[in-house]
């Protein structure tokens, strides 16, 4: 063996001993998410243990943990909810800017990341990438588990993104100095035809001979991507890359591939973090409590309701009553005395509606914790005036910055930046101008999601309140010059913005100063046309003082 195979071999048996600790290492963990996907996510219950969670029967019922489905349908809103504050569809969610003043201002670097923020979102949601059902995944991984990961990876075959959301069964990561993830094993596995599809003849024997008599057998590999501690600068290949990327078959420990990343491609994202531990908190775990007491209660009250509908009969014991028949239409003779006192009667069971009122108090914290109650802000008051709509969005964008603010800094900002690496690597970007060239590209994301504009509605509803104020003084001095201090110029569109209305249904600032002289035109002119008759009246005295 030469001194480069036995150097793959040590590193390849490395790998797989981190792996195996790391994996060892969460078992807390994996009890904990089965525990909750038992009771909010039944479809991933038993699956989180890396070495069995795909050995499971296709199809089998798993709600057995399940009396109640408030969780499971407050998980569906939650991944709703941060899909359409984080990421909505049908709408620029981001756009891209200079990081320098002095650029952003330049004509040509806006022109060239308005195309690039346009070619982002163009691949980013083609069918062939993938990125809105995965990226729904992700958040329900968020709202379940507290972790969630997307990897972002070159289309097959063609130009382009691909997005795949990895389940944690699969995903093992480590954390540098700084906090940041900077490490991932991935223990996944493919099918003998879907291995050779992906490395050819770079696979090991075993799985090669699979080939042509068990070709949908599954095999186990590990991908571990890593920072380049060898990063060669001058090199244009994987070595001169920021990250090492190695792909290892566990089938006779061999690595089948080896290469490089110059942006780190797992995008992970933790809901919250507590202090010592890497994996994510989320919803489901704060309210863990109450979905498991809204479970018991929802069986208790199931158990009261069947008593009440279909009571317990007590009789009078009398050698008579020995063949009641509760048939509709039945006749039960003996079941009263001679003067109408009745010997039949149900047992008292309780009271009903106390437990639903308790399952309602424990329903309230779930849709709580996973943000449905704050959603239900704007809809409780059919009529609102316009700054009561801005207090209350004002409100909801305090409450959610802390939490879905992480969201933007370390999911969305390293997806984003991953995505200009693979397009401007496969030539899809267009060429950089050349004073943005000079600053090396630098650039900045700015968010314009309905997140961001909730945490931007402070500024709308001061004005508001500024306004108001300002009215009240005009009314009590009659005095119009309080009115004087706010450019609605700049205002209105500022507002606009907040609010997100589309800016084509908004006039342009020409648009508008056109309209403004035809309107102060047609003031001349009724001006003058009411002026008239006086002025030809001035005339006609006039006229006659001159010729008297």
């Amino acid at each position: 063996m030469d001194k480069q195979s036995k150097k793959m071999d040590d590193l390849a048996q490395e790998i797989i001993q981190e792996f195996k600790q790391v994996a060892g290492n969460r078992g807390n963990w994996e009890n904990h998410w089965k525990e909750i996907a038992e009771r909010v996510l039944p479809s991933q219950s038993n699956s989180f243990n890396s070495f069995n969670a795909y050995n499971q029967t296709e199809g089998e019922k798993r709600t057995e943990f399940i009396f109640d489905s408030t969780p499971s349908i407050a998980l569906n809103r939650f991944s709703a909810i941060l899909d359409s504050l984080l990421t909505p569809r049908n709408s620029l969610w981001h756009k891209l800017t200079a990081s320098d003043p002095y650029l952003v201002k330049d004509r040509s670097v806006q022109l060239y990341f308005d195309e690039v923020n346009r070619l982002l979102f163009k691949y980013r949601y083609t069918p062939r990438a993938n990125f809105s059902s995965q990226n729904q995944q992700n958040y329900k991984s968020l709202g379940a588990f507290g972790t969630g990961s997307l990897f972002i990876d070159d289309l097959f075959n063609e130009p382009g993104i691909r997005y795949k959301a990895i389940h944690l069964s699969e995903l093992f990561f480590v954390e540098n100095h700084q906090g940041m993830v900077d490490k991932v094993l991935r223990h996944f596995p493919l099918t003998a035809r879907q291995a050779y599809q992906k490395w050819g003849e770079k696979l090991p024997a075993a799985i090669l001979n699979s080939l042509s008599s068990a070709p949908d057998r599954q095999f186990f590999f590990l991908h571990c991507v890593m920072p380049n501690t060898e990063r060669d600068y001058e090199r244009y290949d994987y070595k001169g890359m920021a990250y090492t990327s190695y792909y290892l078959a566990m089938e006779g420990n061999k690595i089948i591939e080896e290469g490089g990343y110059n942006t780190f491609p797992y995008a992970i994202s933790r809901y919250e973090q507590a202090p010592g531990e890497v994996y994510g908190r989320s919803p489901a775990m704060e309210v863990l409590p109450a979905i498991k007491t809204l479970n018991e209660e929802k069986k208790t009250v199931l158990k009261q309701a069947h008593r009440t509908v279909d009571p317990i009969l007590l009789v009078h014991d009398d050698g008579i009553i020995d063949t009641f028949s509760l048939k509709p239409g039945s006749l039960n003779a003996g079941g009263i005395t001679a003067d109408g006192r009745a010997l039949v009667q149900p047992l008292a069971v309780g009271n009903v509606m106390i437990g639903k009122d308790m399952m309602d108090d424990e329903r309230a914290i779930i849709n709580d914790a996973f943000l449905v109650t704050l959603f239900q802000i704007l809809t409780e008051t059919s009529q609102m005036t316009a700054t009561e709509v801005l207090e209350r969005t004002r409100e909801k964008g305090i409450l959610l910055a802390p939490t879905l603010g992480r969201q933007q800094s370390e999911y969305l900002g390293p997806m984003i930046d991953r995505e200009l690496d693979i397009l401007a690597r496969q030539g899809l970007l267009p060429p950089m101008p050349g004073i943005l060239l000079e600053a090396q590209g630098d650039y900045n994301v700015q968010y314009d999601s309905p997140l961001s504009r909730a945490q931007r509605a402070e500024e709308a509803s001061g004005l508001m309140r500024t306004v108001e104020t300002a009215l009240q003084v005009v009314n009590v001095t009659q005095n119009l010059e309080s009115i004087d201090h706010f450019d609605w110029d700049t205002i209105i569109p500022e507002i606009s913005q907040i609010q997100g209305v589309p800016p084509r249904w908004m006039k342009s600032k020409e648009d508008v100063q056109k309209i403004r002289i035809v309107r102060a035109q047609q003031q001349q002119q009724a001006q003058q046309a009411q002026a008239m008759p006086g002025e030809a009246a001035m005339l006609n005295a006039v006229s006659k003082a001159s010729g008297a």
